[in-house]
């Protein structure tokens, strides 16, 4: 399988004007037909520096891929970076600058001057046209190797991925293999936990296992290189039936599933009516657990303990079948916090959870703390 880099150009990168999408959509296309991506980075707008990181990558990896600095200004040096590389002159393209007229006249506007700039690649490079936009992108594969460079604009350089370069490298490279992967999601469990549980299968080369902490919740991916996406799915089952055995009370779902959804369909096959009673809660939390969609009522207490036989009857009397109270209260310590209760099927479960992360994720771990304490009582899973 061939090996890939992928280079953002663009000094607003830098300053963090605006986000990197590109890098990621390129690298998800470059995987799915089975090309590894060894690295990503972004570069400013300075000829010499993209000179030089393309030298670098090319010589580590068989494709790279650039995104940007292929306007009409000044500081758009990507064409000039790439002629630099094979000591070429940037040559005029009659018919790229009748392409850019074309686009122009679409639009109902006239090109600039500095729009010719457009017109001009390096001397050995191949163009790529480029329908949704000004900027012709353009590609150059000599010995072995790959270079494309593609428009900086998103929605550009999206068309030009799956229309053009992802054929285009096919061939240039013979690919006849793809990469799939296989998502197992899990809560409950901390990273160094389940590190722990499943550690020695992460060392394997193919398959490979990762996995990737987030707010409340852990991934565990399984990517498989094979000829076939079929054969990828052969090698990646039997590791999956040992993830699942070592792990299988933390797991919640795969691949597209997500915590809410799970949760939130549990409770619609089950017709549970769920109430949430909180204390000395913030209203933007409140306001985030509201929108959660599957509390039928909330209401805040004084004392967790409080009667709440009256929310339980109208409940009952919507016709859902089973009733849960969920009691919510902040914890007042110095660390964050939150002292969870459940009443369900005559048993009460109670956790206090506490919170070791950045501030910013503070919300989405809470989130899915109270998803998942809410789908391990209904499975009858939680701690009485």
């Amino acid at each position: 399988m061939p090996s890939a880099e992928i280079i953002a150009i663009g000094t607003e990168l830098l300053l963090g004007e605006i986000s990197d999408t590109n890098t990621a959509y390129i690298a998800k296309s470059l995987n799915q037909i089975g090309i590894d991506v060894f690295r990503t980075l972004i570069v400013g707008d300075n000829t010499t520096r993209i000179t030089d990181q393309i030298k670098q990558s090319l010589d580590q990896a068989d494709i790279v891929i650039t995104t940007g600095g292929l306007g009409p200004t000044v500081d758009d040096p990507t064409r000039q970076a790439v002629a630099d590389v094979f000591n070429e002159e940037l040559i005029f393209q009659d018919q790229l600058w009748d392409q850019i007229l074309s686009r122009f006249q679409k639009f109902n506007n006239t090109p600039t001057s500095n729009n010719k700039r457009q017109a001009y690649i390096p001397q050995n490079a191949v163009p790529i046209e480029n329908e949704m936009g000004t900027a012709p992108a353009f590609y150059i594969s000599e010995k072995g190797k790959t270079i494309v460079s593609l428009p900086g604009v998103p929605a550009e350089m999206e068309f030009l991925v799956n229309e053009k370069v992802i054929s285009l490298l096919i061939e240039l490279h013979d690919l006849k293999g793809t990469i799939y992967s296989r998502i197992i999601h899990t809560a409950g469990i901390g990273e160094s936990s389940l590190d722990n549980l499943i550690g020695d299968l992460e060392k394997l080369n193919n398959p490979t296992v990762g996995v990737t902490a987030k707010p409340g919740q852990v991934d565990i991916r399984i990517t498989a290189k094979a000829k076939t996406k079929v054969h990828a799915k052969k090698i990646i089952l039997p590791i999956e039936k040992d993830i699942l055995q070592k792990v299988g009370n933390y797991v919640y779902g795969f691949d597209q599933d997500t915590l809410q959804s799970v949760v939130t369909q549990m409770i619609i096959n089950k017709k549970i009516g769920i109430s949430l009673f909180h204390k000395d809660t913030n209203v933007e939390l409140m306001g985030r657990l509201i929108k959660l969609g599957i509390f039928q009522s909330l209401k805040p207490v004084e004392d967790l303990d409080q009667n709440t036989e009256e929310i339980e009857q109208s409940l009952y009397n919507k016709s859902y079948s089973q009733i849960m109270r969920v009691f919510f209260e902040e914890c007042s310590t110095p660390k964050q916090g939150f002292t969870m209760k459940i009443m369900f099927k005559e048993n009460t479960y109670e956790k206090d959870f506490w919170f070791g992360g950045h501030f910013i994720l503070f919300y989405s771990w809470i989130e899915n703390i109270l998803l998942n304490f809410i789908r391990e009582v209904i499975l009858q899973k939680g701690e009485k």
